[in-house]
């Protein structure tokens, strides 16, 4: 059997009769779907991260910004999620600030030093989106330049106020509209995007985001904001963990869950420990063994690591339909880092990522929904294959939002009328 008609069978079979779906009449279902106005679908959205501003140098993907979104109208896309930098816009929006890299082997951002300014380039960025009808989650990374400004949010309430002066800058321009939701932090509370709270709780952790600590400065920053912008959908974004956290812990503070899901996780992270990938940063050893083994690892079990994939993604969509949460997904399915190179393939990662959307996108409980967190133009492999984005994104864009989001639930209401 064809590998790709087996991935698809696998997707529909695991979501039981609720989905029983022909993927081959999806473009005309879509097309049902938007004939009539006032229809309310799931966007089908991509993670530019800091990418948008940061990768401009000549062939880095995203020089021609009018250029670079009608490729992604084109491939059925119509959300994005980037950084505002909203630590750098309330110091000094006009500033031109010097960034430390991140990291020099993944693609995602700048390998080395870059230069920022981030208003009024933000700004026209939005009305670009805008002019697409391309929705805007804002998030951060709090990418660190060469002062370290981001280590000055040193209380919820700062972190909140340069979020407030962020908003206010986008506002002024009469472009709030285009804003989908505001997540205050990239995975929270991860040291990486989230130095100034790592720094006076070292001891809190990747991953632990539902520890007193965290929780406390969450609630007080999401509640200075809904003081200024009550119906903006505020949330922080979390990744791997255990989803039955959401329902253990009071989270009536998240408008949305923006869990990040892959399978290379699942299991403690039982792949990448056979694979032998550790998150190295600037060491080359790391994707030597995602070359050497990574294929190979996933081929002699294909049927056991997409069972990971879906019993989590499954588990999520339960979770929040009973807490009536809505759901987006931004960084997702397969290997967390991936990139052109020698001896990669793009293949069976696309099988991957494809289950992952169509699982998630018909449970009805994400509103937003990517195929990867490998949807930018810096990733060739995966970008040029048109076809390929379009068929998953007319699924998402087609696909059923549960009745407990749709019926007497204000806080969902939040986010579905800027769908």
């Amino acid at each position: 059997m064809d590998r790709r008609v087996f991935i698809r069978q696998t997707a529909v079979a695991a979501l039981g009769g609720l989905v029983a779906f022909d993927l081959s009449k999806a473009s005309a279902k879509s097309e049902m779907a938007f004939a009539g106005k006032g229809e309310i679908s799931p966007r089908a959205i991509t993670m530019w991260d800091f990418s948008w501003l940061e990768r401009r140098w000549p062939g880095a993907g995203y020089e021609d910004w009018d250029q670079v979104l009608d490729e992604l109208s084109e491939r059925g896309y119509n959300a994005i999620r980037i950084d505002a930098y909203p630590h750098l816009i309330a110091e000094n929006p006009m500033k031109k600030w010097l960034l430390k890299e991140v990291w020099n082997q993944q693609d995602w951002g700048s390998p080395d030093m870059n230069e920022v300014q981030v208003q009024p380039n933000l700004n026209l960025f939005l009305s670009k989106c805008k002019e697409r009808d391309i929705k805007v989650g804002l998030s951060s990374w709090y990418r660190l330049d060469v002062d370290e400004v981001c280590l000055k949010l040193d209380t919820p309430e700062k972190l909140a106020d340069c979020w407030l002066t962020t908003l206010r800058s986008i506002e002024e321009e009469g472009l709030l509209d285009t804003i989908l939701y505001v997540d205050l932090c990239n995975e929270w509370p991860g040291d990486s995007w989230a130095p100034f709270f790592a720094k006076t709780y070292p001891n809190v952790g990747w991953g632990n985001w539902y520890k007193e600590e965290s929780l406390r400065w969450m609630k007080t920053s999401l509640g200075k904001m809904r003081q200024v912008y009550p119906d903006m959908p505020f949330l922080y974004s979390f990744d791997h963990g255990d989803v039955k956290k959401y329902e253990e812990v009071d989270c009536s503070f998240l408008d949305l869950y923006e869990h990040h899901i892959w399978m290379a996780q699942q299991n403690g992270g039982e792949f990448y420990k056979l694979v032998g990938y550790g998150y190295n940063r600037f060491s080359p050893d790391d994707y030597k063994n995602v070359v050497k083994n990574a294929e190979r690892v996933y081929r002699e079990r294909p049927e056991y690591w997409q069972k990971l994939l879906t019993d989590k993604i499954e588990l999520m969509a339960s979770v929040a339909r009973k807490n009536r949460r809505p759901l987006v997904t931004t960084e997702c399915w397969g290997l967390v880092d991936y990139k052109d190179w020698p001896l990669l393939k793009w293949d069976w990662i696309k099988d991957l990522c494809e289950l992952g959307a169509i699982t998630a996108a018909r449970t009805g409980m994400w509103v937003g929904v990517a195929t990867s967190n490998f949807c930018g133009p810096q990733f060739v492999g995966m970008w040029r294959d048109v076809e390929w984005h379009k068929r998953l994104t007319s699924i998402i864009r087609s696909s059923p939002i549960d009745a407990s989001l749709m019926k007497n639930n204000e806080v969902a209401a939040k986010l579905l009328k800027r769908l």
